[in-house]
């Protein structure tokens, strides 16, 4: 279970207990070491590790970290804003004990989530984590709604034997087809034993588009819990391809060309254990405010790229007519729209009514992503916004006068236009803060420069192995 509460110096009650319980725990199941994660505002996963006897120390006093990495980009480089960036200060990551995990695919190691908080004891103003579930701590005061998330994640399994950093697909069968299953059936198998042992719930692994391409579904959580299940998928699918002679690439763009990565995000909104998307008067059985909800989240959208679609690998993926949402619209059950409603078999809506936000691939920071993505569809909320007419179909194919009668938009088509949507975005800025939100910015401006001049071909090589 998630702990909502903030961390403190000394630990909050009962947490020393705690950990020293699961200390023994550890050690009885051959753990030695704890890795501690959280993602960065490039969305790399970032990590130090205790030993598992150190797990209490841990959990009351935290263990040190540079906020400088608030402001890294994927290869390492640092920018700066006017308070990040320094080699100065630091930080204390505190294990959330009840999100610890025993990682099959790791023999000897456990994972935690953390938050981080400064010497002081107060929030790290640049934590994602930390944000997130002050954005929907706050919307269950505010608004009296509750969240269920999800992340899909998309990889492509290269030949870990493969020259350099070259990508050979490690399947060759078709999309969805049962080739590929079988050409790396153990493989799929020993993904799907990890996973259980370590509580993920699964609903669905098979063969995607793409050469080489895979996708797991894991079930809906609480958003922060949500995220931090997909930084544990990942770390899993990693360790897994690694045992069997692999290597896994969850890139937005493995290759220039073709279908990429996505890690498209599914989110409803719930009052009082009752599902907003569904049993409502409302198009498709939305409530009101889950209608508004979903206007919020699409009128948000060009800024909301900055933040989804975080690396200019990611332009590389957004393109149309690929199922990547890259227009300004929603529909139902449309695969090619950017909000896709999603209404669930009869007899199923109650639960499985949900958003599927579609232009979101995995360079990016889960937390941000689903922070972000909550407080634009709050904002739709709180002005009551109206969704305009859905489409049907490619909306590729709407001539430009009527793609403009229908409200339908390209979304920025490079890193930089999206940064200009969010850098006048004042309501998602407003959600992350100014620490983080310039964060965001500084380190969005610095991966365009750091590919500055490059060619598709050399932006897609530069991220390959990156995420």
């Amino acid at each position: 279970m998630t702990t909502h509460d903030d961390p403190v110096p000394g630990g909050r009650p009962g947490d020393a207990e705690r950990a020293a319980a699961l200390s023994a725990e550890l050690a009885e199941r051959g753990v030695h070491g704890v890795v501690l994660a959280y993602v960065d505002t490039a969305g790399i996963a970032r990590v130090k590790a205790v030993p598992a006897g150190k797990l209490a120390a841990a959990a009351a006093w935290g263990v040190g970290m540079s906020p400088v990495f608030d402001t890294f980009l994927a290869d390492d480089a640092i920018v700066s804003t006017d308070v990040l960036g320094s080699p100065d200060g630091d930080l204390r990551l505190y294990p959330d004990l009840g999100r610890l995990v025993v990682l099959a695919a790791q023999p000897g190691w456990a994972w935690a989530p953390v938050d981080r908080i400064t010497q002081e004891g107060d929030r790290h103003p640049g934590c994602s984590r930390t944000a997130l579930r002050r954005i929907v701590s706050d919307a269950a005061r505010v608004h009296g709604i509750t969240f269920r998330a999800a992340v899909e994640v998309e990889w492509a399994v290269g030949q870990a034997s493969a020259p350099g950093d070259s990508f050979v697909p490690a399947a060759l069968g078709p999309a969805y087809g049962a080739t590929r299953l079988v050409e790396l059936s153990d493989y799929a198998a020993e993904l799907m034993a990890a996973f259980a042992a370590q509580g993920v719930d699964v609903d669905q692994l098979h063969p995607e588009y793409a050469a080489g391409q895979f996708e797991v579904s894991t079930g809906s959580l609480d958003p922060v819990a949500a995220a931090d299940r997909s930084v544990l998928v990942r770390q899993t699918i990693r360790a897994v391809s690694l045992r069997h002679g692999l290597r896994a690439s969850f890139s937005p763009a493995v290759r220039a060309e073709g279908v990429g990565n996505g890690g498209h995000v599914h989110l409803s909104a719930w009052r009082d254990r009752v599902n907003l998307h569904a049993g409502g008067d409302r198009r498709y059985a939305m409530t009101a405010e889950a209608e508004a909800f979903a206007a919020g989240v699409l009128a948000h959208l060009p800024a909301l790229t900055a933040v989804t679609a975080p690396s200019p690998a990611s332009y590389l993926r957004l393109r149309p007519s690929q199922w990547a949402g890259v227009f300004t619209c929603w529909g139902h059950e449309t695969r090619e729209a950017a909000v896709r409603v999603i209404t669930g078999a009869p007899g199923r809506a109650g639960r499985a009514a949900n958003l599927e936000v579609k232009p979101v691939d995995l360079a990016a920071n889960p937390y941000l992503a689903l922070g972000c993505l909550i407080s634009a569809g709050l904002h739709g909320v709180a002005s009551s916004a109206a969704l305009p007419e859905e489409i049907t179909g490619d909306p590729a194919r709407l001539d430009d006068a009527e793609a403009a009668a229908r409200g339908v938009r390209r979304l920025p088509t490079s890193l930089g236009e999206a940064v200009e949507a969010f850098r006048g975005d004042e309501e998602l800025r407003a959600a992350l803060g100014p620490v983080l939100a310039d964060a965001v910015t500084a380190v969005r401006l610095g991966e365009i420069e750091a590919v500055a001049g490059l060619d598709d071909e050399q932006v897609a090589a530069a991220y390959r192995w990156r995420y």
